[in-house]
């Protein structure tokens, strides 16, 4: 058996902790394989790839890219190029959508009376990537919420009070991307789709068909039985398994770094990894 951690955030999006860390909170852990997976941006894989090497921890580069559908569609991409120029600008240009969008939530949020802004937003993100979580933060500090739960759920969340859409890419475009810079792309936590079996079946399908390498399997996010109905659909289409926590640090409380798998579970060496 072996402790590893495919999905996990840094400050570099909306973790909690810094790269060096959060490799530092994994080899604690006893995690042995780690991959870095921030929201939209790979600006924290240097410090984290060092942190790897200075701790004694397989680290693998990685991302995650929000994909447009009605539904929630996370793709994950490891072993590429970190210096892939293609992936980057195409991220860069994703990010100032995202400020946009931050920006039009504060403003939504001020309307209703809150005293939220930006730049308090980018002072709890202390990193490159404003995101929600850095919002309900500060919602969270000026008394206007609870915690995160009901920071999501009354304001910030799909359908809530100052719910704005963002600009995404579509499934077709992030799989292409992450491939083009030599990486391999994975369906984030699958249960989160919500979809009824057989549409999900429908859309594994259509994603395999567009070159999705795997699926994130083993994850907190699901049940024991929806793991094992997961890895009998990635058997069916010949897709491999992966295993990740979702770490965010304090912003997800209750999720802790590392989940252990049976140590033939991944072919490593596609992933740059030798056992």
């Amino acid at each position: 058996m072996v402790k590893i951690d495919l999905h996990t955030h840094s400050t570099a999006s909306d973790g909690t902790l810094t790269p060096e860390e959060l490799v530092r909170r994994a080899k604690q852990h006893g995690v042995a394989v780690l991959s870095l997976t921030d929201h939209d941006t790979t600006q924290g894989l240097s410090s984290f790839l060092r942190a790897c090497k200075k701790y004694n921890v397989r680290g693998i580069t990685g991302v995650e890219l929000s994909a447009e559908a009605p539904f929630t569609l996370h793709i994950l991409g490891y072993r590429f190029d970190p210096s892939c120029s293609f992936l980057e600008e195409a991220l860069q240009d994703l990010r100032v959508q995202r400020d946009v969008r931050n920006r039009r939530i504060c403003e939504v949020l001020q309307k209703l009376g809150m005293d939220v802004s930006l730049e308090e937003a980018e002072r709890e993100a202390g990193g490159e990537v404003v995101a929600r979580p850095h919002i309900a933060r500060v919602l969270i500090r000026k008394g206007y919420a609870q915690d995160m739960r009901s920071s999501f759920g009354r304001f910030l969340g799909r359908g809530a009070l100052a719910y704005v859409p963002r600009e995404k890419f579509s499934p077709e475009a992030s799989i292409a991307m992450i491939r083009q810079c030599n990486g391999v792309a994975v369906l984030a936590h699958p249960g989160q789709t919500e979809l009824p079996e057989e549409q999900f079946e429908r859309l594994l399908r259509d994603l395999t068909d567009l070159g999705l390498w795997g699926l994130e399997c083993v994850s907190p996010h699901h049940t024991a039985r929806e793991m094992y109905d997961f890895m009998r659909l990635a058997a069916k289409y010949g897709l491999f398994v992966t295993a990740g926590s979702d770490f965010h640090g304090a912003n997800r409380p209750g999720v802790s770094l590392g989940v252990t798998v049976e140590d033939a579970l991944l072919p490593w060496a596609r992933l740059g990894i030798v056992m």
